[in-house]
């Protein structure tokens, strides 16, 4: 099933079971499909309240938390679509706040499947109308979309000019879509996925980016130029001053915003937190407070993403005190992340993964290698996924993250367990140790 949604609510499932049936288009990127079929609901993507549209290979996601969380420390009402759900399909879509619910969900549903009928329309660009009629039928003051795939072909790019638009981390993934030769597109891949990400730039938009490497950086620049937007980049623009785990967001002028403190760990999260603000302070509209932008920082959570698992089943596998943790990365940027994030760990790393067949295990184990101390490959369920061979000769295998937590001789004062390898993995680590995203 695609993004392996599923619902204990039987009339969602319904629907689901007619997502996963349909989906002749969801290997075609376009906006063609996406534009008929919001046509025939009657355009609820102009009917959106101001609109952050963040892209990126890796951190857009997280973006959107902290864009969430200092928008709702201002006391403004925030809509969220974002992808993938990690446990519940309902994750993707919130409104005024709140996790959509299932009843509303499943008309939602039902309606656009209706309406889609004759389109060949993918899962995400079913979800992706069903999120605005959502939206445009109910009211709040922001509104954040996460880019599925790319950005210049996702189906949220069918958005008027949003109030700003963000591109986080870029790296290289899902390259059979975002690298397949195309007329007129960059050779180098760094720079096509640059250009496939910049899609999102539209006339008189903002536009704020992290920093990246000259050649990279240039083509969105282009991009910006060319529809007549404004660029912001990091570096240039704002810029992060990290003190300890500690941080301040700087700006072009010399402004500099209170000392942040940050739940996320890691200095990636700094960086995205850093995007948010910019994003924030760049946007047309009402701008948010020290305050709130300070008490956002410090309450944004974006699950699976350097999570530690609490108290539950899965963690009681193993010695009362030992710090397990959950990462959803499972490409060479978000790995490169996680090595860094561990470079200063002390105690040996027990790696436990479980990667898609189309992903590279060296991206996630090559980071780590000088800190492990085992690693234990699973499978993916509901996914083509890679067998412990494919992680070198040192590697095992078990047949779930259980029997691998169980498997492992570990002692807390010594020892720490780093999931990770895919998002659906992490969603299937966050159920079974009933951790459940709100």
């Amino acid at each position: 099933m695609p993004d392996n949604a599923h619902s204990s609510d039987p009339a969602v499932q319904t629907q689901l079971d007619r997502l996963a049936a349909l989906s002749p288009g969801r290997d075609i990127l376009g906006l063609e499909r996406i534009a008929k079929l919001c046509a025939r609901l009657g355009n609820p993507q102009t009917q959106l309240p101001r609109t952050f549209h963040v892209a990126g290979t890796n951190g857009k996601g997280s973006t959107c938390a902290y864009l969430r969380a200092i928008l709702e420390a201002q006391g403004r009402r925030v809509h969220a679509y974002t992808s993938p759900h990690l446990v519940r399909f309902n994750e993707r879509i919130r409104l005024a706040g709140t996790l959509i619910d299932n009843a509303l969900l499943a008309a939602l549903l039902e309606e656009v499947l209706d309406e889609a009928a004759d389109l060949q329309a993918s899962f995400f660009e079913i979800t992706t109308a069903a999120a605005f009629l959502a939206f445009a039928r109910n009211p709040a003051d922001d509104c954040i979309i996460e880019v599925g795939l790319g950005g210049r072909l996702d189906a949220t790019n069918i958005i008027p000019p949003p109030a700003v638009a963000g591109i986080a981390s870029l790296g290289i993934d899902h390259e059979a879509f975002l690298l397949a030769p195309e007329a007129g597109t960059p050779d180098d891949p760094a720079m096509r996925i640059a250009w496939e990400k910049a899609g999102i730039v539209k006339s008189g938009t903002p536009v704020a980016t992290l920093a990246y490497p000259p050649h990279v950086q240039a083509i969105i620049a282009a991009k910006v130029a060319d529809v007549g937007a404004t660029f912001f980049p990091e570096g240039e623009d704002w810029a992060i001053e990290a003190d300890g785990e500690a941080f301040r967001w700087i700006s072009k002028s010399g402004s500099v915003a209170p000392i942040l403190h940050s739940r996320m760990p890691g200095e990636h999260q700094m960086h995205n937190a850093g995007l948010a603000i910019a994003m924030l302070r760049f946007a047309t509209g009402p701008q948010p407070s020290d305050e709130a932008i300070a008490r956002g920082v410090a309450d944004a959570f974006w699950p699976g993403r350097l999570q530690r698992l609490e108290a539950g089943p899965l963690a009681s596998l193993l010695p009362v005190n030992t710090d397990i943790w959950l990462d959803g990365a499972h490409n060479i940027d978000a790995g490169l992340a996680l090595g860094r994030q561990f470079a200063g760990e002390t105690r040996r790393i027990h790696l436990i993964t479980g990667m898609l067949a189309n992903k590279d295990p060296a991206a996630i184990v090559a980071p780590l290698a000088a800190h492990l101390a085992s690693l234990t490959a699973v499978p993916v369920p509901g996914h083509e996924h890679h067998g412990a061979e494919a992680f070198g000769a040192g590697a095992k295998a078990a047949a779930s993250v259980a029997d691998a937590l169980r498997g492992l001789d570990v002692d807390p004062a010594r020892d720490v367990v780093l999931i990770a390898g895919s998002l659906y993995l992490a969603g299937e680590v966050l159920s079974a140790n009933f951790q459940f995203p709100d």
